[in-house]
């Protein structure tokens, strides 16, 4: 099989430095192009030594005639806003592009603007934009030209509620997520708050009822449910490197036919969350009695879940771990590469 030439814009940012730790081990691909921002031009294994003898390519300013000629599938791992400056002309270049950015996750252009505080400028590609998460858009993946890959938080999030949206047993109006991030999660960056002596020893809860992530939960949940969703999410940073536990809060609704009322138990919502994720390769449900922890899903693209319902209360406790660098970033973005391109979904994973 003819391999796949590969550029990562923005390999030197933690997303992209993972999306390269994973690709030089696929072995359907060939990274040909990698860039970032650096004040010098290095070498990509120099940057980072653990590469040396994998990857021998010269990491410089991103250049779009470069990517062009050099890649047929490029991922973009660049800060909010810029990717839609690039996506066009790199689509009109028959490129496949996944864009590890929010630009093309929100299908409402005005909400994008109110989260990200800018206007779309490419409102063209973001109708056809497929939004990458496999275990709901799978079909969509396999034929599209832009993936738009999903934010950690949403990840964990989506995946934690959509057998049970899909079931009809919960009470869409009451969602509430408690979610924790380490702090990878923010991006390799200069800031005084993701500061060592500030993170350490310390839990902080941030952008209450402002973080960006809010509409693009919303409005995942909102085309699974076929009703409005408006979620209550409350990020908080954590003092460890990666990983994000998510726990979610959700009243149920009764079941049964014919109006007749019949309580659901934990069993009962682990049959459908079972049922649901049957064949996926990276969603491990738990048996009753366990939860997960981040530091099992490290490293991996694996999404763990696990859950409980009180029945008195008639609510449902479920509980999400993956890694954000994984599942919630890179690990996903290679698998939506994988689904793209034919690959074996679980290839270089």
């Amino acid at each position: 099989m003819k391999k796949i030439k590969v550029g990562v814009v923005g390999a030197t940012g933690y997303t992209g430095e993972e999306l390269l730790r994973i690709l030089v081990r696929h072995p359907h691909i060939e990274v040909t192009y990698v860039s970032g921002k650096e004040d010098r031009a290095e070498k990509i294994q120099d940057v980072f030594p653990y590469l040396q003898g994998k990857l021998d390519l010269e990491c410089n300013a991103f250049s779009v005639d470069e990517v062009i000629k050099k890649t047929d599938l490029v991922f973009l791992s660049l800060p909010h806003t810029i990717s839609m400056d690039v996506v066009p002309q790199l689509l009109k270049a028959g490129k496949k592009v996944i864009d590890v950015s929010a630009d093309y996750r929100l299908q409402d252009e005005k909400a994008y603007e109110k989260f990200y505080k800018v206007s779309h400028k490419d409102l063209q590609n973001l109708k056809h934009a497929v939004y990458g998460i496999p275990e709901l858009n799978r079909a969509k993946i396999k034929s599209a030209k832009l993936i738009a890959n999903p934010g950690c938080y949403p990840t964990g999030s989506i995946l934690g509620l959509v057998p049970g949206l899909k079931a009809g047993v919960f009470a869409v109006d009451t969602i509430q997520i408690d979610a924790k991030s380490g702090v990878t999660g923010a991006g390799r960056k200069a800031d005084k708050g993701l500061q060592f002596s500030e993170v350490n020893e310390s839990v902080k809860a941030y952008k209450l009822f402002e973080h960006q992530h809010v509409p693009e939960i919303d409005q995942a949940l909102t085309s699974v449910a076929g009703k409005e969703v408006s979620v209550v999410f409350v990020p908080h940073l954590v003092p460890i490197n990666r990983g994000i536990l998510s726990t979610i809060y959700v009243k149920l609704t009764p079941t049964g036919a014919s109006g007749l009322k019949k309580k659901l138990d934990t069993e009962g919502l682990l049959a459908i969350y079972k049922k649901f994720y049957t064949n996926e390769p990276f969603v491990k449900v738990y048996d009753a009695g366990r939860l997960p922890e981040v530091k099992y899903v490290t490293n991996t693209n694996l999404c763990h879940i696990g859950l409980k319902v009180n029945e008195e209360k008639g609510l449902a406790v479920i509980v999400t771990a993956i890694d954000n660098l994984g599942k919630g970033a890179a690990g996903q973005a290679v698998q939506n590469m994988n689904i793209l391109c034919g690959f074996d979904e679980t290839e270089g994973l």
